[in-house]
């Protein structure tokens, strides 16, 4: 006989711990899923986190990509990467990568917005020189450089040094780890000239007639430094040879055209800043060189061009480049002077600088105009 009762309750029984167990089932369900949206959540969140730290990150590099370069470049630099640096003369310096210009100013760290220099060491940290200091670029940040004035006067000459004119009572010697502030022998420099000799009020430099305007290095490895009145000077690491001649001082009219550039012709010729006269070192002589005419000038050309130049570069054919401010380019190809006016419409093309980058490219930096480039024999405005 089936206990019908007994059998109500078992099942009854069954069905309840089966509707408890899928509560159970339910509710364990429900936490789950509760947990697994908290832990999407806080993904999605630290993901948010990362990214906005990235933009962070994206935000705090200096510089401002811009559309252009400045009217005023006086300064054109190329750097191991291949980039190119065109240094203003109030806006600060311009970096071109052959896609976009980004534009470092004083608000990104630069010591000052007047570039009159850019060189690199051989770890490929950027110097800016400025009239208010030198700035170091190590592709992140600028800091300005502290010069050490030494007693001593820390003279040397090894193949890594970087040699700086601008906001130095004569000049600086950068060994890697040190800035040194140098002074240049001291001559007598009325005897020389026959006048007493002043310097020039230029902002940047001091008003002594050994500032230095401009700085070069010879085949030989040899230092060159011109000055504003004092004429030039070789360093070959152990002594100097000065050039004390008129036409590297103060001339009869007044005039002081100052010796920024010295180039070396492929004869062995040096070119101190100016077409009247070259020089060839010969220590048998008791100045220590030759001097002769630099070429043979036509009385037009004598009588209607400035015979200065402000820069110069010998191109990979050795034939020399030279740029007066408004009368144009001298060349000269080791045999004669040609003539090359620059203009943008009617206008004279003011000429700063010129610049032999690594492929052979000629470069020029101008006050006026931007920069220009050589392209198939003649000069055409750049437009990045």
């Amino acid at each position: 006989m089936v206990n019908l009762e007994s059998g109500t309750a078992r099942s009854l029984a069954v069905s309840g711990n089966l509707k408890q167990n899928l509560e159970i089932e339910m509710i364990k369900n429900l936490i789950n899923l509760i947990l697994t949206v908290f832990i999407s959540i806080i993904v999605i969140s630290c993901n948010g986190q990362v990214k906005s730290k990235s933009e962070q990150n994206q935000n705090t590099e200096i510089g401002t990509i811009v559309s252009g370069l400045d009217n005023q470049i006086w300064v054109i630099f190329q750097d191991s990467k291949g980039n190119y640096w065109f240094g203003s003369n109030g806006n600060g310096v311009y970096k071109y990568d052959g896609t976009k210009i980004i534009q470092f100013t004083t608000k990104d760290g630069l010591a000052y917005d007047q570039i009159r220099g850019i060189q690199e060491d051989k770890e490929g940290n950027l110097y800016i020189e400025t009239q208010n200091g030198i700035s170091k670029y190590n592709g992140t940040e600028f800091t300005t450089l502290q010069p050490i004035k030494s007693s001593k006067n820390e003279w040397k000459l090894e193949p890594n040094d970087l040699w700086f004119g601008y906001n130095a009572n004569d000049l600086y010697r950068l060994d890697g780890d040190s800035l040194y502030e140098l002074e240049l022998p001291r001559k007598d420099l009325k005897k020389a000239f026959g006048i007493e000799t002043e310097g020039v009020p230029f902002e940047g430099n001091n008003n002594s007639p050994y500032a230095v305007f401009g700085v070069n290095k010879d085949k030989n490895g040899n230092i060159w430094f011109g000055t504003a009145t004092a004429g030039a000077f070789r360093y070959d690491g152990d002594s100097f040879l000065w050039f004390g001649e008129k036409e590297l001082s103060t001339l009869p009219d007044g005039r002081v055209p100052g010796v920024r550039s010295m180039i070396q012709d492929k004869n062995g010729y040096y070119w101190l800043s100016n077409i009247y006269s070259k020089y060839k070192i010969n220590s048998d002589l008791p100045k220590g060189y030759e001097k002769i005419e630099a070429a043979e000038l036509p009385e037009k050309i004598i009588n209607d061009k400035i015979l200065y130049f402000m820069s110069g570069i010998a191109d990979t054919q050795g034939k020399l480049w030279m740029t007066t401010y408004d009368d144009g380019i001298w060349c000269y190809n080791g045999e004669s002077l040609s003539n090359i006016e620059i203009h943008n419409g009617t206008e004279n093309v003011l000429l700063i600088s010129i610049y032999l980058d690594d492929r052979g490219g000629i470069w020029l930096g101008t006050n006026n105009d931007g920069v220009y480039k050589h392209n198939s024999g003649k000069f055409e405005k750049f437009e990045p």
